[in-house]
């Protein structure tokens, strides 16, 4: 048996603005769905489906996604263009530098080289 990541589902207050921000980062088309669900497929990458919930996101994410750039200053500043803020400066450590972002609705990911 084997067992394959098809999508990652994240709780959003307003899908519909959060997945085109996802879409215009990592490529691909926002489809909006019924009930207030919205995914968008990027090129080479697992599915990205956002959900409808009633409440904001509260406290540290327990997941979060690390996305391979080559230049991370050219990526924050994609990132901010489309709605992102950044969450500190870069850090470099013996695995490389990284950047911790935040989503338009505050959900953490970071920018890795």
């Amino acid at each position: 048996m084997r067992v394959r990541l098809r999508q990652i589902v994240v709780d959003a207050r307003e899908p519909r603005v959060l997945v085109r921000f996802w879409a215009g980062l990592l490529g691909g088309e926002p489809v909006d769905r019924e009930r207030g669900w919205s995914h968008v497929e990027p090129p080479d990458a697992a599915r990205m489906a956002f959900q409808p919930v009633p409440e904001d996101r509260a406290g540290k994410n327990r997941l979060h996604l690390d996305l391979a750039v080559a230049d991370i200053d050219a990526a924050v500043a994609l990132a901010v263009s489309l709605g992102a803020t950044p969450a500190g400066g870069t850090v470099t450590d013996e695995q490389g530098s990284f950047r911790v972002m935040r989503d338009p609705e505050g959900n953490e990911f970071c920018f890795v080289d």
